[in-house]
C-alpha cells in the first residue's frame, strides 16, 4: 500500500467520526442522508475508539439448511483479507430471510481476520465470543450478540453489499467510533483535512459564544446555519 494511503488512514484515526461526517457535508460529495449506518448497528467495544480501514466485502447466509457449507468460500474470503490494503475492515450482509438469528463471527475467524491484517468486523446481524474478540482488540460493529452460528456460510466474496442501508463496495474506507459508522468517498481524501479544520474551527466559535455570559439566542441570527 502507498505510504500517503497508509498515512491518510492514520490522520482519519485521529478524528472522532461525526467531525469526519460533518467534515464530508461541506465536499457536497453526496446526499446528507446516505454514507452512514442507522443506529442498529452499535460500536460494541467503545474502549478500542477509532476503527478505520478498508473494507473487505462479502454475503453470507446462516440459517438454511439446504445449502452446503463449502471451504473455498472461506478460503476466498480469508485471501481477499490477506490481499487487502492494510488495515482490512470486513463487511458481511446476511441474504438468507433471518437475520435476527443470523451470526457473523466469532473468536475463531477474528483470530484468523487479525493475522491476515484485519482490524474488526462490521455486519447487519450479529456476532458471539464477545471476551474472547474483546481480548484480540477487534472491533465489532454488529447489531449485537447470538450465542449459535447455526448453518453459516460464505456466499460470495468481493462484492458490492448493503448493510442496513449503507453501500459498501470492497475497498471503500470505513470510519466508525462510538457514535457509528460511515463511509468515506475516496475523492473527500484532498479536501478531507480542510475541510475538518474547518468543522472545528466553525464549532470552537460557537461554543465560545455560549460560553460568554451575556450570551443570548439574537447572537445567533446568521451564524447558526453558515
Amino acid at each position: 500500500m502507498h505510504e500517503t494511503n497508509s498515512s491518510f488512514i492514520e490522520y482519519l484515526k485521529t478524528i472522532d467520526t461525526p467531525t469526519i461526517s460533518n467534515a464530508i457535508e461541506q465536499l457536497h460529495l453526496r446526499p446528507r442522508s446516505e454514507g452512514f449506518t442507522p443506529l442498529q448497528v452499535r460500536c460494541l467495544f467503545p474502549e478500542f475508539g477509532v476503527m478505520c480501514g478498508y473494507a473487505v466485502t462479502a454475503q453470507v447466509e446462516t440459517m438454511t439448511e439446504g445449502n452446503p457449507r463449502e471451504e473455498h468460500g472461506y478460503v476466498e474470503l480469508f485471501e481477499a483479507v490477506e490481499k487487502s490494503p492494510r488495515p482490512a475492515v470486513i463487511a458481511f450482509q446476511e441474504v438468507g430471510g433471518h437475520p435476527d438469528y443470523a451470526v457473523h463471527c466469532g473468536e475463531v475467524m477474528a483470530t484468523f481476520f487479525t493475522r491476515l491484517g484485519g482490524i474488526g468486523l462490521v455486519t447487519d446481524a450479529a456476532v458471539r465470543d464477545l471476551a474472547e474478540v474483546k481480548a484480540l482488540r477487534f472491533h465489532y460493529f454488529a447489531r449485537g450478540a447470538v450465542a449459535s452460528h447455526a448453518n453459516f456460510r460464505i456466499v460470495r466474496v468481493g462484492v458490492p453489499i448493503q448493510v442496513m442501508g449503507l453501500v459498501i463496495r470492497p475497498q471503500d474506507i470505513l470510519h466508525g467510533d462510538v457514535n457509528g459508522l460511515i463511509q468515506v468517498p475516496a475523492e473527500a481524501a484532498e479536501g478531507l483535512p480542510k475541510a475538518i479544520e474547518s468543522v472545528r474551527t466553525r464549532e470552537r466559535r460557537l461554543m465560545d459564544m455560549a460560553k460568554d455570559p451575556n450570551f443570548t439566542a439574537s447572537q445567533l441570527h446568521g451564524r447558526f446555519m453558515h
